[in-house]
């Protein structure tokens, strides 16, 4: 699977785990240099408070795009340091 962005691949890889219809990377998926740690956090009740990252690819940058689950709660654990995107945001996931 690919997350992309202006024909830029952000992210590629066949291990994959979905919830909640969102697929999740594993994190050395992320090809760092086109990502950037962002203050903006929220929390869901049953996996716990979620990180975020924007997304800056040659000057264009998408805020608050990506997120992860560092430290997810029990019932999330499958997706500890994974992230995933926001689609219908500019960025395709497939």
């Amino acid at each position: 699977m690919q997350a992309i962005f202006n024909g830029t691949v952000l992210a590629e890889s066949d291990d994959i785990v979905v919830v909640d219809g969102n697929p999740y990377f594993p994190r050395e998926a992320m090809r760092a240099e086109f990502f950037r740690a962002s203050s903006h956090s929220t929390v869901c009740g049953w996996k716990g408070e979620a990180r975020y990252w924007d997304v800056v690819v040659e000057g264009q940058e998408l805020p608050n795009v990506v997120w992860s689950y560092d430290s997810p709660k029990p019932d999330a654990e499958r997706i500890r340091e994974r992230f995933a995107f926001y689609r219908g945001r500019g960025i395709v996931v497939n």
